[in-house]
């Protein structure tokens, strides 16, 4: 898969459960912030675009995971984007830095709303035109 961004992130020990593994709720937490970090590289504000009434939500997502990460493990967390329709399709994996194998992928599909309102188009259509990929 062809990335478009890539970050990396550390596990911290509170995000672990009783196993000593990342409680899978933390792994939502880790790709929603690398979205936001995607945007900031875009010069792009969450907060701002929320502001003027844009707002990008979750529609789906689907997720698998592979294998497991743990307290203090580095992780590279990728992403790719496509638009299908009203849909900005997020392809996202994180991958394991010790080892590169991949521990999360998951497909997020998000919707904007205009001022409440589904869109068709919106204003992250001009912010993604040179990243989305076919």
């Amino acid at each position: 898969m062809k990335y478009i961004f890539e970050t990396q992130l550390e596990v911290r020990d509170y995000e672990c459960d009783i196993e000593g593994i990342v409680n899978n709720a933390n792994y939502l937490h880790y790709i929603e912030h690398t979205r936001h970090l995607f945007l900031k590289s875009l010069g792009v504000s969450f907060a701002e675009m929320h502001a003027k009434g844009v707002d990008a939500v979750v529609a789906r997502m689907s997720m698998q995971f592979k294998v497991p990460l743990r307290c203090d493990d580095i992780m590279r967390s990728c992403l790719s984007l496509k638009k299908e329709g009203v849909r900005y399709v997020f392809n996202q994996d994180l991958y394991r830095e010790a080892d590169g194998k991949l521990a999360f992928r998951a497909k997020v599909e998000l919707v904007c709303l205009v001022n409440g309102q589904l869109a068709m188009t919106s204003p992250y259509d001009e912010v993604f035109k040179d990243v989305l990929q076919e």
